[in-house]
């Protein structure tokens, strides 16, 4: 079985866009939630996800799952502010069962944990919320998963007060199935103001947010589709009133898919979310810096340019094994060097780009730049360059030349490995 894409646990990736929490002076003992924005805002928001995968009731797969959300408010109008965001996703497999030849073991095929996550798909989203928390959306988007959760009554609540209100998720069946558009799931939320709760060794007011699944869509002509869906999904979410928004969140849920064609798959797991600050990156004197550095380090074939993530540096030529994903052994004192550099930007993320020459076929140009990538960031991960949730892989094969390939000084330039200290 293709890997199948639920998009995507935790469910609040929507919950922590700009939530303004409110006291009243003079209603000590009531409190009332609601959304403001300011033009400009922009937050970034990385939540991970431990997930189980179950096949027919057989586990297939253990992974954890990155999502990286980088969101901007552009406008304002009545209150409701407009977003754009850009939801990129990575994940890793902490322990798969040996399927053998099962059609239905991991598209990977692998068996083995993995040290680094490998970017899996990006998407922008463009959307507005209101100040009770409702969207307008267009219904092409994908994201995010979550729409209309938490959403607020309109009026100041005590701890224990509860209130309902209806929501939905969006998920990506394409991969797996050939649904061509965003499967939507209704569902009834339930929420209970909790007054203070513990988060990170601070106390900060939170609630609860709680919701069960049972839908059977109808059917999807000429191909395979959920006939029955059932999920649950309880949440406790904090909210920092000096910010002015939510702090973080946690969550465990369960959902189980099944499929016309008999076929059930079931997640289950444990997500967290919470917001990520860090100061803007004057990227012209970084990369100045860095190349300042790669010229006194005396690293051969490497420089330091802007590019619209951050800072990415060019290992070019790097040498692996003829067709293989091993470094060859001299390289790894060029890669000390780089990590010596990484170490002095601790506070960003770093992405780790493969890229081939256009030799072999598109499928094993992409596979073996992903693996040299991967390859490179275990290396830096082992370092303590980085810890796994920092880095993320992605290959890209041929795709992205920066010389010809029809001569061997041009390939060597293109057979490289560039790592992008990223701004969000």
């Amino acid at each position: 079985m293709k890997k199948y894409r639920i998009l995507v646990k935790p469910a609040l990736l929507a919950a922590v866009f700009g939530v303004f929490f409110a006291v009243h002076p003079q209603k000590a003992a009531a409190e009332e939630f609601f959304y403001k924005y300011e033009n400009g805002d922009t937050y970034r928001i990385l939540s991970t996800v431990q997930e189980d995968v179950y096949v027919d009731r057989r586990l297939i797969r253990r992974a954890e799952i990155l999502n990286r959300i980088a969101v901007k408010v552009t406008a304002l109008e009545n209150g409701a502010g407009r977003h754009q965001a850009v939801f990129q996703t990575s994940e890793r497999t902490i322990s798969q069962p040996n399927t053998g030849s099962s059609a239905r073991s991991n598209s990977r095929g692998n068996t083995a944990a993995e040290k680094s996550f490998r970017w899996d798909r990006e998407y922008e989203s463009v959307f507005d919320r209101d100040v009770l928390g409702y969207y307008t959306i267009d219904p092409k988007y994908y994201m995010p998963v979550v729409r209309n959760v938490p959403v607020f009554p309109g009026r100041d609540l005590k701890p224990g007060e509860k209130w309902r209100a209806e929501g939905h998720e969006m998920h990506d069946l394409r991969d797996s199935f050939g649904i061509p558009n965003p499967y939507r799931i209704p569902f009834t939320a339930d929420y209970t103001f909790l007054g203070q709760r513990e988060w990170k060794g601070s106390q900060y007011p939170a609630f609860a947010v709680s919701y069960r699944i049972f839908f059977e869509p109808e059917a999807v002509p000429g191909r395979i589709w959920p006939s029955r869906i059932l999920g649950a999904s309880d949440q406790t979410v904090y909210w920092d009133t000096s910010m002015g928004q939510a702090v973080g969140y946690e969550e465990s849920f369960r959902m189980i898919f099944n499929f016309s064609d008999g076929m059930t798959v079931e997640y289950r797991g444990k997500a967290q979310s919470e917001i990520l600050e860090s100061e803007r990156m004057d990227k012209e004197k970084v990369a100045q810096d860095i190349n300042d550095d790669i010229k006194r380090l005396g690293i051969e074939d490497a420089s330091a340019r802007v590019v619209d993530e951050g800072i990415a540096i060019s290992l070019e030529n790097i040498q692996f094994q003829a067709d293989s994903t091993a470094l060859v052994p001299g390289e790894r004192a060029k890669l000390d060097k780089v990590a010596e550099i990484l170490l002095r930007y601790r506070d960003r993320d770093i992405l780790v780009a493969g890229h081939t020459a256009l030799a072999g076929t598109e499928a094993g140009r992409l596979e073996l730049s992903q693996g040299r990538a991967a390859m490179v960031a275990d290396y830096l991960i082992g370092k303590n360059v980085r810890t796994p949730d920092r880095i993320v892989v992605r290959g890209f094969g041929a795709e992205k030349p920066v010389a010809d390939n029809s001569t061997e000084a041009g390939m060597r330039k293109n057979r490289r490995v560039e790592i992008t200290i990223l701004e969000n």
